[in-house]
């Protein structure tokens, strides 16, 4: 894996450390994503893989700790935990809470930049028939998952927001069936609609901008006792 294939998602509450640190980042030839919060966090994730999480363990809400042991419940993406503790008892809780290292502020980025380099050569090499692709095709339609952006030519698409989670949603697991209950779930994290009706509605919405015949969907399916399925090309 080369850095300039590397992804990675910083999650911190402070505006300043998110910038400096996305920066720093991107100078060094990562792409960089950032998240003001876990519910944040959590809608990235829902639509983007990352090869590594960065978070700041002291955050409002949901913490780093608590949303480290979370995600490590179904997520195996390396992660590294950042804290103003720096206890031997707090980077054992770290640990113990899945995270796959732990770095005390404050430090010099160059240490951030070294420890993220040694995660990443523990990780073993992606084959590549689990790669997930950039953009998806969609008949006359495409859809970049990493911009979040839907063209038709070289026509951009406009998407409301509820109609921008939901793509992000089926495009992080294209060719599987997601259910209703998820679906609301993951608007509801987001403030958009929370009822099985209302998601009906915005995917018949969703469709007419995807489909050429939306009354006989190809793309965006209805998986009988499913749910819906986003099938590409």
């Amino acid at each position: 894996m080369s850095v300039d294939d590397v992804h990675l998602l910083i999650v911190d509450d402070d505006e300043r450390i998110r910038g400096l640190l996305q920066k720093f980042l991107v100078r060094n030839g990562f792409l960089v994503s950032s998240a003001r919060d876990a519910a944040h966090a959590r809608r990235l994730l829902s639509g983007l893989e990352f090869d590594l999480l960065v978070l700041d363990v002291m955050m409002p809400g949901e913490d780093g700790l608590a949303l480290c042991r979370d995600l490590r419940k179904t997520l195996s993406t390396p992660i590294m935990l950042l804290t103003a503790k720096g206890e031997t008892d707090d980077r054992i809780s770290g640990l113990e809470a899945g995270a796959d290292d732990y770095l005390a502020k404050p430090f010099e980025p160059k240490e951030l930049l070294l420890r993220i380099n040694a995660i990443l050569r523990r990780v073993p090499a992606a084959e590549p028939t689990t790669l997930v692709p950039k953009v998806l095709n969609l008949g006359p339609v495409r859809y970049d998952i990493e911009r979040g952006e839907m063209w038709q030519g070289d026509q951009l698409v406009r998407l409301t927001a509820t109609e921008s989670q939901l793509m992000r949603i089926f495009s992080g697991c294209p060719g599987e069936a997601v259910t209703r209950t998820r679906l609301v779930e993951e608007l509801s994290r987001s403030g958009g609609q929370t009822q099985e009706r209302a998601v009906d509605v915005q995917i018949t919405r969703l469709r007419r901008k995807i489909e050429v015949d939306p009354k006989q969907p190809r793309y965006l399916q209805t998986v009988r006792g499913a749910g819906y399925m986003l099938s590409p090309e």
